[in-house]
């Protein structure tokens, strides 16, 4: 079994790049500059801003679905992240040094159980919750601010 860790599509967060900073109020976003490196991880581009890269805090449903379980929260969008990327049968390195909350759903989008990961630790957790037969995708989480981080799908057999 291999997975797949997807960024979020640009074209979503691109009309927020153009907009003034009381139009981004009206829609719940704020535009920033990274102060710190890491610590503004984009969802796009799956890795962290740099010092002094602007970036967007956006508010983003991270799981649209009819259920209890759907979600939205604050996310970073660095302006120059315009593909998302992709990182097959490894996690992208923003993992690599946060504590995470794997979350794993059903089809319907309703959770079957979770884990809390330490890092390093995410492509072994990842591999352990595909194991069970009833996931079909895996939200990965910022385990301490709670954040959506990034999504894991399934992608075939290794």
């Amino acid at each position: 079994m291999t997975y797949r860790v997807t960024g979020l599509r640009h074209a979503e967060f691109a009309p927020y790049f153009t907009m003034s900073d009381d139009e981004l109020l009206d829609h719940r976003a704020r535009r920033l500059l990274a102060d710190t490196e890491p610590g503004f991880p984009c969802r796009v581009s799956l890795r962290d801003a740099g010092e002094g890269e602007e970036v967007l805090l956006v508010n983003f449903t991270s799981h649209p679905v009819e259920t209890p379980f759907r979600s939205s929260y604050a996310i970073y969008v660095r302006k120059g992240a315009t593909a998302p990327a992709e990182y097959r049968d490894e996690p992208p390195p923003f993992f690599g040094h946060r504590n995470l909350s794997l979350r794993a759903f059903d089809e319907e989008g309703m959770l079957e159980t979770a884990m809390l990961v330490a890092p390093g630790e995410a492509d072994e957790a990842i591999r352990t919750l595909f194991d069970r037969s009833e996931v079909a995708y895996i939200h990965a989480h910022f385990a301490a601010y709670g954040c959506f981080a990034a999504r894991i799908d399934r992608d075939g057999d290794a």
